[in-house]
């Protein structure tokens, strides 16, 4: 079943009062693209830029839908680039965390009633496009509810490619647009996976999509590589003895998709008898101990998924101007029935509430690459921008983990090892390869933008302008 939109009559002369009526950009829209307007979201403050959200559907057949939300640059949307933003998991929402903690414009409050501005938002060099992808994940859905029991890389990519298509088709002033393809964490696969789909659909249409480079973060990219990689860091980062090390060096098959019993009981006894009560997505800031319903919880528990988002432990107190529990804070917002219509989501009354990540779709994703290295070797090829990044004190894909990949690439060095910098201070560390950028970004966790947001926002610029990252 195809998703419902309510139906929205304009005489000639309304839609002319329409337009005329938008934000102090003057961009022109049309009536598709009206009905998907967000005029304010409750609580939000004002700002000068438009927004847009909704679903495209990407299967007919089934009713799969994925749903967007868009929200524009600050200054001169039109002479700015396309940027598409994806969340990993696999099962997690772009609005949860790209748009509500990291990249995106807002920040929701601790009680869930409002908004406040991020003022180091990247909507003030780009606009930006947060895709939940794929169905299942926040209010991207399917009518077909097998679809969830069986998704993987490529459905998730050759949909990711359709919505895009189709969301150009519905948004046509951007259909020249230059494009760029960002992400994190399982987004390691998603973003080289729809680049190399539309590199495939552009050699093919009289319509190319203007896909210009990638930049992930944190990202996972190869089995055996992030494996042995993220042993490593545990046991360099002191988070594990020197006998577990060797055990899990010496039992654990990395190339495996799924390991053997007794090496998952050596990653179990790591992680609950080692680790201690922390955040794994930044080993030195605290964790969350708020539960969905605002209470706070004195039992350590632990999401199961693959790659879960963050672990939920007692609080260890709070690291200056970082909140460790905005997931939550989103979660009771964006399930607010006043906000799901503002924004028109949840049109076919989903039957189960919207959630930062959906552990179904992580429990049951039964296709995934072994390594996209290979994608990167054509990308390279076709000449598109490529940064990868890493916040140094994430455990769970760490920078040693991605070092390992991008080194079997075996890329000649153009810039040598260098600290860059962000208010006169080190930001972190940056190579300069044939082909590929890699830069580290000091003291930030698995999101970077959330724990370093000034220092993220100044890498993003320089990815923009395809210029080396400040030496001073």
């Amino acid at each position: 079943m195809v998703r419902v939109r309510s139906k929205r009559i304009y005489s000639s002369m309304v839609f002319a009062l329409l337009i005329l009526s938008v934000s102090s950009s003057d961009v022109p829209v049309n009536e598709e693209e009206e009905a998907d307007r967000i005029s304010a979201l409750p609580g939000q403050p004002k700002v000068s830029f438009q927004q847009f959200s909704g679903y495209v559907t990407v299967n007919h057949a089934v009713g799969r839908a994925l749903f967007y939300w868009l929200t524009e640059a600050t200054h001169d949307p039109l002479s700015k680039p396309l940027v598409v933003w994806l969340n990993g998991g696999p099962g997690c929402s772009s609005v949860a965390y790209g748009a509500s903690e990291e990249i995106g414009p807002f920040r929701v409050n601790k009680n869930a009633t409002g908004l406040y501005l991020n003022r180091f938002s990247w909507n003030t060099a780009a606009n930006l496009l947060f895709l939940e992808t794929p169905a299942g994940v926040g209010f991207s859905y399917s009518n077909r509810s097998g679809d969830l029991f069986d998704t993987g890389d490529r459905r998730t990519s050759e949909d990711s490619l359709k919505f895009l298509i189709r969301w150009m088709d519905r948004f046509a002033r951007y259909k020249n647009r230059e494009v760029y393809l960002t992400g994190e964490s399982y987004a390691g696969h998603y973003v080289p996976q729809l680049a190399r789909q539309i590199m495939t659909y552009n050699a093919k249409s009289k319509h190319p999509i203007n896909l210009k480079g990638i930049m992930v973060g944190n990202a996972v990219t190869d089995n055996y590589y992030d494996n042995l990689g993220t042993v490593t860091y545990w046991w360099s980062h002191a988070m594990i003895s020197d006998k577990t090390f060797h055990e899990l060096m010496h039992t654990c098959d990395f190339r495996r998709q799924k390991e053997s019993n007794e090496c998952e009981s050596l990653y179990s006894y790591a992680m609950d008898q080692e680790f201690g009560n922390i955040d794994q997505y930044n080993i030195y800031a605290p964790p969350c101990n708020l539960n969905s319903d605002g209470t706070f919880s004195s039992a350590t528990t632990r999401h199961s998924m693959r790659l879960p988002h963050r672990p939920q432990h007692p609080i260890l107190g709070q690291l200056s101007g970082y909140d460790p529990c905005t997931e939550k804070y989103a979660e009771v917002y964006y399930n607010r029935p006043d906000v799901q219509r503002v924004l028109h989501a949840n049109v076919t009354k989903i039957p189960y509430k919207w959630t930062a990540c959906s552990e179904i779709l992580n429990r049951n994703w039964n296709d995934t690459a072994v390594s996209v290295l290979p994608i990167y070797r054509d990308m390279i090829a076709a000449g598109l921008r490529i940064w990868v990044f890493s916040g140094d004190v994430d455990s769970v894909v760490p920078v040693t983990a991605t070092r390992y990949s991008l080194a079997q690439l075996k890329l000649a060095t153009k810039i040598s090892w260098y600290p860059w910098y962000v208010k006169k201070q080190v930001g972190g560390w940056t190579e300069v390869y044939e082909g590929v950028t890699f830069a580290t970004v000091r003291g930030a966790g698995h999101e970077v933008p959330l724990f370093k947001p000034r220092a993220a926002l100044q890498l993003f610029k320089s990815f923009l302008k395809g210029e080396p990252l400040p030496k001073s």
